[in-house]
Formats: C-alpha cells, structure tokens, sequence
C-alpha cells in the first residue's frame, strides 16, 4: 500500500496528492508518469509525476476528477492508500539528455494548458536547479482554474498566466501570448507544449509559424493501460506509428498527427462516461433507459 501523505484541491477541478512511494522517488525524473491503481478491483490510471521528494520518498500527483475512477481519488484523504502506485514509466524529457551547457545556450519556452502545468512544473524546477532560466506560459479558462502559479514563479525566469475570459494575466489564449512574445523580441530555440489534445495541436502549429526550431509535446492525454500492451495509445508521428506510454509520452510536435489521436481519444469517452453515471447513481443505475449500456 502507498500512503498518502498530503492531499490538497487546488481549484474547482484540479487535486493534488503527495504519495509515500519510496522506490518510485528515487529513480523518477521529468517528464515520467506513475499507474496508480486505487483498490484490488480499480481501474489503472496513468498520471503524469508533478514533483518528487527523494530524501522524504514521496511523488506528487495532480489530477482531474473525469471518469469513474479519478472521482473515487477525490474522497481519498492524508492518510489513506492506493493499492498500486507504479513507475516511474514512459521516458523522461528529452532535455535531460543535453549537456547543461548547451541547454543554458538556448532559449526555451515551456506552454501549458489546465492541468498540463502540473508536468511541466518538474521540466522547469529542473532546469532552474541546473542553472537554465525558461520562459513559461500557463493557460486556463478563468483565474480559478490556474494551478501550481506560487510554484511555478520561484523556479521559471518569466512566467506568464492567460485566461481565456481576461480575468488574469494575459487574455487570450496561450497561442495569443506566444505570438506577443515573438513580436517582442524573444527568440526561441525550443517550445514545450503539454496540455489538453487541442491546446497542443494548435499550440504545435503556433511554434513552427513563429520558426521555433524545436517543438515537443505529451502525449500522455491518450494513454490507457500505461505499458504498451494495449495499444490505445498509438500515435502516428512523422508518419511512423508509436506508443505514447513506452516511446514517450513526449514527441516532436512537429511531426504527430493530432487529427487520428484526438479521434483516437474520443473513442473512450463514452465507456468513461457510462462508468461514471454508474457510479454516480449507485443502487439505483439499473440500466433501464436504454442508453447507458448498463442493461447489457
């Protein structure tokens, strides 16, 4: 059993949760995700790692109550356990793997979207503990909604908020925000982009009209089981088929068809969906519209 040390709400839709996972903080890095697994009988749920301890043993997660399971995590408090909490899985961000000399060379841009800040938080706080300033833009639909902004403000060199009503920060989208940086005068060698499927194909297209050489995305929106034997998470990037669990969960935004993934996402979320209304409507979900699918 993995022990929940802390367990906070971050805003109307966003939790966070600091889990006692030894192993796990001692080998993870940025960029990996963890399959936490609630009970015996619960459902394997991929979620990004936001932050580690190594010396205290414990990882940090966020999440989004959408489906079942998730919602289930909601009612979990300090002191509480998953039954499974695996990892660190999927490869860690591509950046580690530059000398930090190159890496201070350049100049990046970290974009998220909701609670996309939650993996690239790690990205950042990384960076700053090597010495590598970055640039990050945070995008939510209302004040609200934006999470981790004391976090993300002690670590990214400028860091920038956009809401889509104007309520703070920036308004407009974050695409708008990375226009009027360029605009300014920044010049970026690379933009890392993870956040809701639309956000980062929108947000990929943005980068390379604005000649960012690099682009990188998460992939980890269409993840289901976590290890490959699936295949629910097939992406096609640069025409070449890939699995966002094992050969990712980041990818050259540049290259993935985010058309075939999105329609690959949508094809769970109408068993998601049935799966929450039974558990929402308990005893008396007996399947009987016809509609659920919970007569067959």
């Amino acid at each position: 059993m993995y022990k929940i040390m802390k367990a906070e709400k971050l805003s109307a839709n966003s939790y966070l949760m600091d889990v006692q996972a030894p192993r796990v903080a001692k080998h993870c890095l940025p960029g990996q995700f963890v399959i936490v697994k609630m009970d015996e009988k619960g459902e394997r749920i991929p979620l990004t790692i936001c932050d580690y301890d190594r010396e205290a043993g414990t990882v940090t997660i966020v999440f989004q109550p959408v489906g079942a399971s998730t919602s289930k995590f909601v009612h979990l408090s300090e002191g509480d356990a998953f039954r499974d909490f695996t990892g660190p899985l999927g490869c860690p961000s591509e950046l580690l793997e530059e000398s930090i000399e190159d890496l201070k060379a350049k100049k990046i841009l970290f974009v998220g979207g909701g609670v996309g800040a939650a993996p690239i938080y790690p990205q950042v706080k990384w960076m700053h503990e090597q010495g590598v300033g970055v640039d990050v833009i945070i995008g939510a639909k209302t004040k609200d909604l934006l999470i981790l902004e004391e976090e993300m403000k002690a670590v990214a060199e400028n860091y920038y908020p956009c809401t889509d009503d104007g309520s703070y920060g920036y308004a407009g989208m974050v695409t708008g925000k990375m226009e009027e940086l360029v605009k300014e005068g920044n010049r970026y060698d690379v933009c890392v982009i993870i956040g809701p499927m639309i956000m980062m194909k929108f947000g990929a297209l943005t980068a390379k009209k604005l000649e960012i050489p690099q682009c990188i995305v998460s992939m980890n929106p269409i993840m289901v089981d976590g290890t490959g034997m699936c295949g629910a998470c097939r992406v096609l990037v640069h025409e070449e088929v890939k699995f966002a669990c094992v050969d990712g969960p980041e990818f050259d935004g540049y290259g993935v068809d985010f058309d075939s993934a999105m329609k690959r996402q949508q094809m769970y979320k109408d068993k998601e969906q049935r799966k929450l209304l039974a558990l929402q409507e308990g005893d008396s979900h007996h399947g009987g519209c016809g509609q659920c699918g919970g007569d067959k």
